[in-house]
């Protein structure tokens, strides 16, 4: 008897049942889990990034496993992180989770979507940074609405940047600002950017008309080669000297768009836009959803969160849709309005979001290019947006 009762105890089950109300947690989050699953595999929302925050929030949430420990990356003196604990007693996520906590991972992610994005529309249509900037509005609604909340100002800046609809910089915000938080704001955000099909619509729909919605905009002007490379080098120059705290996201986004634009690293833009921004997700959504264990996850923290982060979203789509508006009146109707919701900066699928929109109300009507001008606008925008919480508050 005592041989099975040995084996038992080596197993995870009398951590599990040993506390009632730990296992209740621990089955809801099961539950969590398992929708988010469905999210990413059956409604395929997101799958590259939610599949691997899923396995990432099972794995922390194993009785026994000890794959995370999260007091080796917050103290509560405020303390900065022992590299040499961290080497002694961390395990795999442990180590995986410093690409999060030394802000690697967000960097390199914006390498890959840097290499991947066009920025001919926003250098044929300056005025689309209007829209995106617009499209800013929740983060800072947001903001407010969570110190109004009680929460402190640095989580209160790491809740507002998911108005900005981008998932990397929303990571890098927290974890300088609120790391405690970074489960819960992690997965609003993505979440949110996986459901903007869903989201986005009916707010278009509210805020236009469909004279507005179906207005056909005119072809943009061709954009030069050297206009595509100084584009980059000077966004940089000037978004860094503004803003030198958004230097790791805004620089890393311009150097990505840089080694594609060039035309001579080729092999440098195919590894960043494939190869590394594979790895890189994988392992940034792995350790971020290891932070979301039973324990720190099921707390009415992240209700408020995950309803100030739909605020945020849904009060950002309307801010790019109202200054689309305005816009279009301005030039007589020349600007489609729709375009401004794609300044919420997920790109490019809230640039196709536009134009889905947009075509069922004229089937001739081709908005996709016009909105990507919003949509890299507003990357840019939530970057700078992070660079001022991290300036004040960091």
């Amino acid at each position: 008897m005592s041989f099975f009762t040995n084996i038992y105890n080596t197993t995870g089950l009398p951590i599990l049942f040993e506390d009632p109300i730990h296992l209740v947690k621990t089955l809801v989050m099961y539950a969590i889990i398992g929708a988010l699953f469905y999210l990413a595999i059956v409604k395929k929302f997101e799958p590259l990034l939610l599949l691997p925050i899923a396995f990432g929030m099972l794995l922390a949430n194993l009785p026994g496993a000890n794959l995370y420990h999260i007091e080796l990356f917050i103290h509560e003196d405020g303390s900065p992180i022992n590299m040499q604990q961290i080497a002694e007693q961390g395990n795999l996520i442990d180590f995986l989770y410093l690409g999060v906590k030394l802000g690697i991972y967000p960097s390199l992610i914006f390498l890959g979507v840097g290499a991947m994005t066009d920025f001919s529309a926003l250098i044929a249509n300056p005025k689309s940074l209007l829209m995106g900037a617009g499209a800013q509005l929740g983060v800072f609604i947001a903001f407010s609405g969570a110190i109004l909340l009680g929460f402190t100002p640095e989580e209160a800046g790491s809740i507002g940047i998911i108005g900005g609809a981008d998932g990397p910089t929303a990571i890098l915000v927290t974890k300088t600002l609120a790391p405690h938080l970074l489960g819960a704001i992690a997965i609003a955000a993505y979440s949110y950017m996986a459901l903007i099909p869903i989201i986005q619509p009916p707010f278009m729909k509210l805020l236009t008309t469909k004279e507005e919605r179906s207005i056909v905009m005119t072809t943009l002007r061709p954009v030069s080669k050297v206009e595509k490379i100084l584009f980059p080098i000077i966004v940089t120059l000037v978004v860094t000297l503004i803003v030198p705290d958004a230097a790791p996201l805004v620089g890393f986004l311009m150097l990505g768009n840089l080694l594609n634009v060039s035309g001579v690293c080729d092999r440098l833009s195919k590894t960043a836009q494939n190869e590394l921004m594979n790895i890189v997700t994988i392992f940034l959504g792995v350790s971020v959803g290891a932070t979301a264990n039973a324990d720190n996850f099921l707390a009415w923290s992240t209700v408020k969160i995950i309803l100030l982060g739909l605020t945020a979203f849904i009060i950002s789509t309307c801010g790019g849709l109202v200054t689309g508006k305005i816009m279009c009146w301005i030039t007589k109707g020349k600007i489609n309005p729709l375009i401004g919701s794609a300044g919420v900066s997920a790109v490019p699928m809230a640039a196709r979001v536009s134009q889905v929109v947009g075509q069922r109300e004229n089937p001739s009507n081709f908005l996709l290019m016009h909105a990507m001008g919003p949509n890299v606008a507003g990357v840019i925008g939530s970057a700078v947006a992070a660079g001022v919480f991290l300036s004040y508050f960091a």
